[in-house]
């Protein structure tokens, strides 16, 4: 379980690396791509902590001027705020930090050959069906496009497909997984819309590639 679990993350650590139009020039080399995605993890991991640390500047900012306010202000409201989201922010980035510096870990730890061959067949059927994937997404999302998603949520729901068509993932494990990459990967709305996807893909008539 655990080394198909750590292929699913290495290959959707691999997919953010492949270029999105079909038929532009891809190096499938593993090692490459995968240094590249975590790379990429990183400097996302660097950009949310800035955020929160703008986050507690502002909410610095809003203590330093409800102290020189006479009476009741209306400013706490505002510290809470700023101090909830970069709380989350931060608890967000410890997750994704930790997930992180655990693949390589776990690779060195794991059947390494078998986890590289299981993420790369995942990988080459994402890439080989995307366009079929695509469009037995958007016939389950309400008022939205798999387009419109952040590049690593549709990644996470293109290789949910790929379990439970390709690989004949039962649906409840296929689900599951996806949701556990949503909370090592993904932002609160991000998990919520591929929550509401996967829930609806299970009710689907067809899970089943073209």
């Amino acid at each position: 379980m655990q080394s198909r679990s750590l292929s699913r993350e290495l290959a959707l650590l691999v997919l953010g690396q492949c270029p999105e139009r079909v038929g532009e020039p891809l190096d499938l080399s593993l090692d490459t791509l995968l240094q590249k995605g975590l790379d990429s993890l990183l400097q996302h991991w660097t950009e949310v902590l800035d955020c929160c640390a703008g986050d507690l500047e502002k909410a610095q900012q809003h203590l330093l001027d409800s102290e020189l306010k006479d009476g009741p202000s209306s400013d706490h409201a505002s510290v809470r705020l700023s101090l909830q989201a970069s709380l989350s922010g931060a608890e967000q980035v410890l997750n994704g930090l930790s997930a992180s510096l655990e693949l390589p870990r776990l690779l060195a730890l794991s059947n390494q050959d078998q986890v590289r061959r299981d993420a790369m067949q995942r990988v080459t059927f994402v890439l080989r069906k995307r366009k079929e994937i695509d469009q037995l997404l958007d016939g389950v999302m309400e008022g939205w496009r798999i387009a419109r998603l952040p590049r690593i949520d549709r990644d996470i729901l293109r290789l949910a497909v790929i379990d439970l068509s390709e690989l004949k993932t039962p649906v409840a494990v296929a689900c599951n997984e996806a949701v556990e990459l949503a909370h090592r990967f993904s932002d609160e709305q991000g998990r919520k819309m591929i929550n509401g996807v996967l829930r609806r893909l299970q009710n689907s008539p067809s899970q089943v590639l073209p």
